[in-house]
């Protein structure tokens, strides 16, 4: 299963989702009818004088009162769910701060903090992913979780019991399962089902709720059998709630298990070394502690976790996750049943060493098939983790450095947009030495010899290691940002391909956090986007010619790969980049499985003559970026085999 298959297959699970909710509210809004009956109408005796047993029923039980109740067992779980989602609208900071977690920052003198973030920034370097910001909760049990919408907005949660435990390769395996969850869309179904469920136990909260207004005196005043049936009611909603719990665990049930069969093969894959995800596993397995968490909220994100976070009655029927020991013999088939019940991690592992390469190797330009191309997106491969390690590495301490704070991202980021121009150098300078934040302009001067050397192919991972430093503004600070890195775009009075693929990225993962727009999930036919195509091909001819060919067979050529036969070239006077903005943005909500044949058309029309240059490079991964469609750096077939 692929990228977009693993995409799609999460929406058919959102369906099921819906039609599992359904059905406990069906069930929810039965049981409540009975209860109602049972607490206003027999508890009422004066009611059924000579009745008989068929008219006590109907009396009881009137329709009038069952469609009220109904509407209002409706009208309440559709708005605690509706409420849920928009407290978790942040993505996963949102979760994170709701399990009180602790954002970890680089440099904290802690190895193993540093260790857990090493891990992934070279994880989401490796997939083409914007580098997650990482969460501590404070517990010794060993578990971790992924949370968010999309990429762009994606958290990794790990237990202080993990990181102080596991080596780094058994945390290595654990971050590519979380990997896998964010690449299969398994996040965004994750926050829809915490929105589900909340909705579904808030019929035990009212229960609650109105069993303590009864012990509180504030229905006293009610007088006869009418304050015995608020007291069946008030315990019976409570019975209820239970059932939703019930109702809830069956569905987290169906929906989780079979997706960490997935991420546990994929993180195989992704890393190459079936012994790390293994050894995890059976670290858990031998842990006093286990992966069980303490903390209150575990129970409502549990589906999320690595392993089960929570202790259940009848496990079999309503564990989130399947047992340690069918997990690890789908991993390892001749592991012998022991786990590893060894409390120390043993020797500290040094971090992993830059990997000599070839002269050819380190050229970006290779020769490359759009079948590649499609195959990495969402798919890293272990010739990816050591691509990243080896850029990490290589990297300079200094920039390093800058890059994980926000003084020194920021800094980063526009120094990545200094021309070379020494009219247009020396005017941006003076830009922001005036409008610059304190501090950053001297951060760009002590940057700029630095980010000039850097080869070409590090700038987008570059910029994607600054995301999480950048997330950190205030809102002020971002607008700051925004305003001056506009300015530096725009003073030489035209836009770049490197600029606008850096604006774009920006764009793309910022303005959802700090401008607070809304995440449209509207899904469209690419027939229904003609002209969005036509726009973004036409671009893509005239920014990345291919040697020996002409505009319009090039056009051809990526035309035939999306049938879609009437589309013409633009020409290139009348594109420009906010058009392009406008046509990916609407691209964006192509179905999953529709993306595939649009990134094959703009992978042919830059491969045409098969050689893909580090611009050309760059806009891809820009596009494919904003379909949120990670593109894990592209290498040569030998590589990757």
């Amino acid at each position: 299963m692929n990228f977009f298959e693993s995409q799609q297959s999460a929406r058919s699970t959102t369906t099921r989702l819906v039609v599992l909710f359904v059905l406990a509210v069906l069930c929810l809004i039965l049981l409540t009818n009975l209860l109602v009956a049972a607490s206003f109408g027999f508890f009422n005796p004066e009611r059924f004088t000579n009745l008989t047993a068929a008219d006590t029923w109907k009396t009881a039980f009137e329709w009038q009162t069952f469609l009220l109740v109904a509407t209002g067992i409706i009208s309440i779980v559709t708005l605690s769910c509706l409420y849920k989602i928009t407290a978790l609208s942040g993505g996963g900071a949102s979760v994170a701060e709701m399990m009180d977690a602790e954002l970890l920052v680089y440099d904290s003198g802690d190895i193993n903090r540093q260790k857990i973030l090493n891990v992934v920034e070279e994880m989401a370097i490796a997939s083409g992913t914007p580098v997650p910001a990482v969460y501590l909760i404070d517990e010794d049990s060993i578990n971790a979780f992924a949370a968010g919408y999309k990429p762009g907005d994606a958290i990794i949660g790990i237990t202080r019991g993990a990181i102080d435990t596991l080596s780094r390769d058994q945390l290595q395996g654990v971050i590519a399962h979380e990997f896998s969850h964010i690449f299969n869309g398994d996040m965004r179904l994750n926050i829809r089902l915490i929105g589900v469920l909340h909705g579904i136990l808030v019929i035990g909260m009212i229960g609650y709720f109105i069993m303590r207004s009864f012990r509180y005196g504030r229905v006293r005043s009610s007088k006869g059998n009418g304050a015995g049936g608020i007291v069946v009611l008030g315990i019976g909603l409570v019975v209820i709630g239970y059932g939703g719990t019930f109702f809830g665990n069956l569905i987290k049930a169906a929906v989780s298990r079979q997706r960490e069969y997935l991420a546990d093969a994929s993180a195989v894959q992704f890393t190459r070394n079936p012994d790390g995800i293994a050894g995890a596993l059976k670290r858990i397995g031998g842990s006093n502690a286990g992966s069980v968490l303490e903390n209150p909220h575990a129970t409502e994100i549990s589906h999320t976790f690595f392993s089960q976070g929570v202790s259940t009655l009848f496990t079999s029927l309503f564990a989130t996750h399947p047992p340690l020991e069918k997990r690890i013999r789908a991993i390892q088939p001749d592991w012998d049943g022991k786990f590893d019940f060894s409390s120390e991690q043993g020797k500290p592992q040094p971090e992993p060493a830059p990997v000599t390469k070839t002269s050819q190797e380190d050229k970006l330009t290779s020769i490359i098939t759009t079948a590649v191309v499609l195959d990495q997106i969402g798919n890293p491969q272990a010739a990816h983790l050591q691509h990243a390690q080896n850029l990490l590495a290589t990297l300079p301490g200094v920039i390093t450095q800058s890059a994980h704070e926000p003084h020194g991202a920021r800094a980063i980021i526009y120094a990545l947009l200094i021309s070379d121009d020494p009219v247009f150098r020396e005017k941006q300078l003076t830009h922001l030495k005036y409008h610059a934040d304190a501090g950053v302009y001297d951060e760009v001067e002590n940057l700029l010899s630095w980010i000039s050397a850097i080869d070409d192919d590090k700038r987008l991972p570059l910029i994607d290691m600054t995301l999480p430093a950048l997330r950190q503004l205030s809102d002020k600070q971002y607008s700051l940002f925004k305003y001056n890195l506009n300015a530096m775009i725009r003073m030489d009075a035209k836009i770049s391909l490197f600029e606008w693929s850096l604006q774009k990225i920006l764009k793309h993962h910022l303005v959802p956090q700090f401008e607070k727009t809304r995440t449209s999930f509207t899904q469209l036919r690419i027939t229904q986007l003609k002209l969005e195509c036509e726009l973004l091909l036409s671009f893509l001819v005239h920014a990345c010619p291919q040697q020996n060919m002409s505009p319009g067979g090039i056009f051809a050529l990526a035309q035939n790969t999306l049938t879609l036969n009437t589309l013409q070239l633009q020409p290139r006077e009348t594109l420009n980049f906010d058009q392009l903005d406008s046509a990916l943005d609407r691209l964006n909500q192509l179905k999953p499985l529709q993306k595939p044949a649009l990134l094959k058309a703009c992978a042919t029309a830059i491969s045409a003559d098969q050689i893909i240059t580090a611009n050309e490079h760059e806009l891809l991964r820009a596009f494919a970026d904003s379909l949120d469609c990670p593109m894990p750096p592209l290498l040569s077939l030998t590589q990757t085999g």
